[in-house]
């Protein structure tokens, strides 16, 4: 059976405020340098690429958004939607047209149909202060890091399968998600969200009777 990790909603959070508690550590993004401008960018397909700037460099060096090539930052969907968000990218279509979040979310549902449900587990966890990257040569949507660590320091500690509360899963695909955390040696986690967007970790794992 998986073992269900605690669900913080934003409900939640508040709740810990009035409490008294002392607040969790600032997510990596907040800490990012925050530029004067907003990072220019373009989309291309299905990725983003940058302006060739320091501030498109220095995004990379804190946060491991994306790739470099060339001086650029080349970013998923995904992360620049996420940078959009947080007020730290202006993307552009080939006419130089400003797109804005609500634009670029239809864009990315036609081509990545599972696009909103896969967003919103990466912006929760993000949102926590993990570096979270995609994890296709895996066979699993993302892989997470542990806080403090990034690409390069260390391998990552999951990997995450993000789901839909009203989906199911057969169990052969259950199964198969297994397989791919065992393989990989790291920690399986799906993220099922709910219709209000948000996210319950369950932490799976194999047990020899």
């Amino acid at each position: 059976m998986p073992r269900k990790k605690e669900k913080q909603s934003t409900k939640e959070n508040t709740k810990e405020k009035k409490s008294g508690e002392q607040p969790k550590e600032k997510p990596i993004q907040e800490e990012l340098k925050q530029p004067t401008v907003k990072i220019k960018s373009v989309l291309l397909q299905e990725r983003i690429v940058t302006e060739d700037s320091d501030e498109a460099r220095e995004l990379y060096n804190q946060g491991r958004y994306g790739i470099i090539e060339n001086g650029k930052v080349y970013l998923s969907l995904i992360e620049g939607l996420y940078l959009m968000e947080k007020g730290k990218l202006d993307v552009f279509d080939k006419k130089n047209h400003n797109i804005i979040s609500e634009q670029f979310i239809k864009k990315a549902q036609r081509k990545q149909p599972n696009f909103w449900v896969r967003y919103v587990v990466y912006r929760d966890i993000r949102n926590r202060g993990y570096i979270i990257k995609t994890a296709l040569k895996f066979g699993a949507d993302f892989r997470v890091y542990d806080r403090g660590i990034k690409p390069g320091d260390d391998h990552a500690k999951w990997v995450v399968f993000p789901v839909d509360e009203a989906s199911t899963l057969t169990w052969y695909e259950f199964s198969s998600k297994n397989r791919v955390a065992h393989s990989t040696k790291k920690r399986l986690l799906v993220g099922c969200v709910d219709a209000e967007n948000d996210v319950t970790y369950y932490e799976i794992a194999w047990k020899r009777p």
